[in-house]
């Protein structure tokens, strides 16, 4: 809600002040052997309906069911239009209640909902079905990222007991700030010391990429699941906190997404249907 990386959103907002809940979309990015799939289809607020326990946008639903979150896909890839359909099912070990500061006068909040998790998926276009180590979290905040952030990059690492978190931010002023945290099974967090800093190769558009890795430690690109003019998703094989570990990693360029060529880019991934 209020999709973050609108391109309709964001000009909207060049105009005035429009309502975030005429901005939402439900995004699925799925990687494998037959290559990615990627719908991020934007709807207006006729197309949103909230309860308590539930969340629908156009023909898609995220809904707690018991002790575990439910999400029924029912979208088109774009910008090669395909059904991606199916469920998601998303088992908490543990939920916090926690939410961290990551600008530093509180305006960008981040909710790590369920650090460790288990995730059953079961998707019938494409027919697929994998079952695994997960991750539910959450972000918000009370103005456009690029207004805040530069650049940040994000990494999640499941370990033998739990589940690493690194955050390392670049805000607008050059400010840096790094997180690093631990979470165990039963819910407990443990701040870290952040490992030093360890280069990564840029992706193919050239969009910075750098992690941690403990002392003396190399981290390296396994693959590079999301390649975009100011995005990159990528699995990384490095150490954190004593265990060699794979991570999922994530390094967005916020002054790249604000420039008027990728804003111009953006709607063939990210088409709109506002009713």
């Amino acid at each position: 809600m209020g999709s973050v990386f609108s391109p309709y959103y964001a000009l909207a907002r060049r105009r005035g002040r429009p309502d975030p809940l005429h901005h939402c979309a439900v995004n699925v990015a799925l990687y494998g052997i037959s290559g990615p799939s990627w719908s991020c289809t934007e709807r207006g607020h006729s197309r949103l309906h909230r309860a308590g326990s539930s969340l629908t946008i156009g023909p898609s639903s995220l809904e707690w069911v018991g002790s575990s979150l439910e999400i029924r896909v029912d979208e088109v890839t774009a910008p090669w239009p395909r059904p991606l359909e199916g469920v998601i099912r998303v088992h908490p070990q543990a939920l916090s209640d926690q939410t961290f500061d990551l600008d530093g006068d509180g305006r960008h909040r981040w909710f790590p909902i369920s650090p460790c998790a288990r995730v059953e998926v079961a998707l019938t276009n494409p027919e697929l079905r994998w079952s695994g180590h997960g991750y539910l979290d959450a972000n918000d905040g009370d103005e456009p990222l690029a207004d805040a952030f530069s650049q940040w990059h994000w990494s999640r690492a499941t370990m033998e007991r739990g589940t690493a978190v690194l955050y390392d931010v670049v805000r607008k002023d050059g400010a840096k700030a790094s997180v690093a945290l631990r979470f165990d099974p039963a819910g407990g967090v443990h701040d870290e010391e952040p490992p030093p800093p360890a280069p990564l190769p840029r992706s193919l558009w050239r969009v910075d990429r750098e992690t941690r890795s403990d002392g003396g430690s190399r981290a390296s690109v396994r693959h590079t699941l999301e390649d975009g003019p100011f995005y990159a998703r990528s699995v990384l094989q490095s150490r954190l906190f004593g265990e060699p570990v794979t991570a999922m990693h994530e390094s967005l360029s916020l002054d790249r997404f604000s420039a008027p060529w990728v804003q111009a880019m953006l709607p063939f991934r990210m088409p709109r249907r506002a009713s």
